[in-house]
């Protein structure tokens, strides 16, 4: 059941990294408790510290057991974790339905780690602003790291570039069509390649493969020097892991240096300004669609009206007070 506490409650507890507390408050952002904003807002200000991580790639590429075992690597190194794991939204209920938490439950036991499953509710790019808002609680908690695995839905999930520092692409080996897959815009996001599963044959070959994209320009694109590194990675085996730990570590020290980080920030805000603006008029027509939606549709089948008009209709109805 959802905490109906005011949010103001949970604050100090959040701020102090008390467990309870910082569930809580992600449940309400979850829920989109209008009162909440200001509490959220405060969260914000509290936030900025930690580095946020984003790992996607293909559905099926081992995202969550590489995440659990990258989660291990930085606690040996006495570094705090949270993890959001997005999952995409059931048609019935909008809640997450794949349940990472369960692949990564040796972790579970660790105070140092904090997993949270989120669902997309039909974002756009694989994010909800629930989920970035669950980012920021954790940032403001005092997690060292905060890892956002997505859900892994292909090209269009470009939210991870703007929502996060470092993005690290996990990609299985065996890429059949080879360069022609790389074009995509998935592998373009990359600052860090990781190729998963590299005790199987095909490896070698697929990390051979994104490594010869990076001159032609397909990946790795305004780094500000940055060299994107291909590694190869075997969680299963604990293969490749401290490496990635270390080509994280390195991202995170060359934004710093490069300046980049303050022009990653400002992009992060606008996408999350924007994001928030598409969520209210989302809202809005859901709310007020009703008698209205019926009527157009009416006029659209009966020839009267052209689908773009209808759109048109229903939004400057949603506008109105």
């Amino acid at each position: 059941m959802t905490d109906r506490r005011s949010p103001d409650d949970l604050l100090p507890g959040v701020l102090a990294g008390r467990t309870r507390c910082i569930a809580k408050l992600m449940s309400r952002a979850e829920a989109g408790f209008d009162g909440d904003q200001e509490v959220l807002a405060e969260i914000h200000r509290h936030a900025g510290n930690a580095h946020v991580i984003g790992v996607t790639g293909a559905p099926g590429s081992g995202k969550s057991t590489l995440v659990g075992a990258l989660t291990r690597a930085f606690r040996a190194a006495n570094r705090t974790v949270g993890i959001v794991a997005v999952d995409p939204s059931s048609s019935f209920s909008g809640g997450a339905i794949l349940a990472d938490r369960l692949r990564m439950s040796g972790l579970t036991g660790d105070a140092g780690v904090f997993i949270r499953p989120m669902a997309t509710r039909g974002a756009m790019g694989g994010l909800a602003s629930a989920s970035l808002d669950t980012v920021d609680i954790l940032d403001a908690a005092g997690f060292d790291l905060v890892l956002i695995e997505t859900v892994g839905v292909g090209q269009g999930e470009v939210d991870i570039v703007q929502a996060a520092h470092t993005v690290v692409v996990v990609t299985p080996p065996g890429l059949g069509d080879g360069i022609q897959v790389m074009k995509a815009g998935i592998f373009e996001i990359a600052d860090i390649h990781a190729v998963s599963k590299c005790d199987r044959a095909e490896a070698a070959k697929t990390v051979a493969e994104l490594k010869a994209a990076l001159p032609l320009g397909l990946t790795g694109k305004d780094r500000f020097g940055w060299l994107v590194p291909v590694l190869a990675t075997s969680a299963e085996r604990d293969e490749g892991i401290d490496g990635l730990r270390a080509a994280i570590d390195g991202h995170r020290a060359h934004l710093g240096d490069s300046g980049e980080m303050d022009r990653r920030r400002r992009r992060n805000l606008q996408m999350r300004i924007v994001k928030i603006a598409e969520e209210i008029l989302r809202k809005r027509i859901s709310d007020r669609r009703g008698d209205k939606l019926s009527e157009l549709l009416d006029k659209v089948i009966a020839g009267d009206l052209d689908r773009r008009a209808a759109a048109l209709a229903l939004l400057a109805d949603s506008n109105e007070k």
